[in-house]
């Protein structure tokens, strides 16, 4: 039985490493895993200090020493691809043997972020014609519990499962259908770490040390050290109590009131409070408890959604998300592949130009991150919902992030990774040519006039543009502006109209020509 994540939060204040009585592997390394192909591969545990320590594995035999404190590591040659279940074993001269089955061998990848890719297969609009064949014993995935922690730690809490139509509904849904695509088009396990938590920003998944080398990130550390000084921990146990105490009453009330007219609506239960630095809202909490135990676990690369609960920090955003990506990078030692979803289009359209939209602002931040090498990055404005954060679309945003992979790191030459990138733009006289990365076969979905183009001269004002494709590039004019200097694309929450695509039918990222100040620049 899982503990309550809120349980599981707290009791980290207290985690202590227990002595260990027989030979121990971290849960990663537990009943139908998947390890990573064609590149060494760490395994490492715990035992009696100084035993001899042998570990077996696809035919190879690796021994080592654990030192006074019980830790012990060796590193596996490169291993072959299988789907056939293999046996981990690993022996202590002192402390016994420890026999893993259901071990494959392919591909790793980590899914991370917040709701988006943490939102259930069961919950989307394919539920029911995907689930019942959801039946591919050598896609797995690793649903991590969402644990925070003060400083890094070594162990992590979940556990491995095989994809079956019983289990798969607690799937992340676009780690899933990013593994389908992968399996089918590679032909070898996929294994997927989950990672991810609903409603946190990108700093909580980053390392301390690595927030420290901006100031940026520095700020943000400040600002939780500070509060963390200011905590007092009886202080809040007292108002904790006060609250729960006029809940309950509340609760009582409520239950003894016959007439449901006159019942009134209670605010949440009130949570037991904790140290800011254990709160999944804060920096380095979800890193130190749920991504450093991972480090040096061999894997591909990493997918990413997220970035909802940085939108009202944007241009923060567009230093704080490439430092997540360097982090991950440092801790795992290489140029791990990183790709990512922008978000979907959101909340009401609007129809006039010029308008500022954190949301765009925050698209665009994430655009700029494809500046890093091996990244990539899935758009998606075209299946969000005005109402809801959470598109239930989660097969294509699954399947245009295996595009980047397929075409990257799998050798797919054939993979149109994506719709069209703004690369630059050029003024002519009272036009402005912008010119795209992947837009063979540029036009629009709906064979109508490019749309949501905007224009402006240098009196920052904007007006509805005039957009026509030429070739792989669209030319941009309007009368209200005989000497433009400036084009954006989409730009808002939820830019009905852009319907620029390439030959593949994948959409066109937003993007701006200007360098003007955002209404999330401080």
């Amino acid at each position: 039985m899982r503990l309550p994540t809120a349980l599981l939060i707290s009791a980290v204040l207290c985690l202590k490493v227990p002595a260990v009585s027989g030979i121990e592997l971290p849960t990663m390394f537990g009943r139908h895993a998947v390890l990573q192909r064609e590149e060494a591969v760490p395994v490492w545990g715990w035992g009696k200090a100084g035993e001899e320590v042998n570990v077996t594995f696809a035919g190879q035999s690796k021994r080592t020493t654990a030192d006074d404190k019980g830790n012990w590591r060796v590193e596996l040659d490169a291993l072959k691809a299988s789907a056939s279940g293999q046996v981990l074993e690993v022996t202590g001269t002192e402390s016994g043997r420890l026999r893993v089955p259901d071990l494959l061998v392919g591909e790793v990848w980590m899914a991370s972020g917040q709701s988006n890719m943490q939102w259930a297969l069961s919950s989307t609009e394919r539920a029911k014609q995907d689930l019942p064949r959801a039946d591919h014993p050598a896609i797995r995935m690793f649903l991590t519990d969402l644990v925070t922690a003060a400083s890094p730690q070594r162990r992590v809490g979940g556990e491995w499962n095989v994809t079956t139509p019983q289990n798969a509904g607690k799937f992340s849904a676009v780690g899933y259908y990013f593994a389908l695509k992968l399996h089918a088009e590679a032909g070898v396990p996929v294994g997927i770490i989950r990672t991810a938590w609903g409603g946190k920003p990108s700093e909580a998944f980053t390392s301390r040390e690595t927030l420290m080398s901006k100031p940026e990130g520095r700020a943000l550390l400040q600002k939780l050290d500070a509060e963390t000084k200011r905590f007092d921990l009886g202080r809040a146990e007292a108002q904790y109590e006060e609250k729960l105490e006029a809940w309950e009453k509340g609760r009582k009330a409520n239950r003894a009131e016959k007439d449901p007219k006159k019942r009134k609506k209670l605010p949440r239960k009130p949570q037991k409070p904790s140290p800011p630095a254990l709160s999944p809202n804060r920096s380095g909490a979800i890193y130190n408890g749920m991504i450093h135990p991972w480090v040096g676990y061999a894997m591909k690369g990493a997918i990413w959604y997220q970035g909802e609960s940085n939108a009202a920090r944007a241009k923060e955003y567009e230093t704080i998300f490439p430092l997540l990506i360097q982090d991950w990078r440092k801790q795992w030692k290489g140029e791990l592949p990183f790709y990512f979803v922008q978000l979907a289009n959101f909340r009401m359209p609007s129809g006039k130009p010029g308008q500022a939209s954190s949301w765009a602002e925050l698209q665009n931040a994430q655009r700029l991150a494809l500046r890093l090498p091996r990244t990539g990055m899935a758009v998606i404005n075209d299946i969000g919902a005005a109402g809801d954060i959470h598109p239930r679309n989660k097969k294509d945003v699954g399947e245009r992030l295996a595009r980047w992979a397929l075409a990257n790191e799998y050798g797919h030459t054939d993979v149109v990774v994506s719709g069209p990138l703004y690369r630059d733009f050029k003024i002519d006289g009272s036009k402005v040519r912008i010119s795209f990365e992947y837009a063979e076969g540029l036009k629009t979905f709906d064979g109508g006039e490019p749309g949501r183009f905007e224009i402006a001269g240098k009196d920052q004002v904007w007006h509805w543009g005039k957009a026509v494709i030429e070739d792989e590039a669209v030319l941009v004019s309007s009368e209200e502006v005989p000497e433009p200097v400036a084009v954006r694309y989409a730009w808002a929450s939820n830019p009905k109209g852009a319907n620029l695509v390439n030959a593949a039918g994948l959409p066109a990222s937003l993007f701006r020509t200007d360098s003007w100040a955002l209404s999330t620049e401080r």
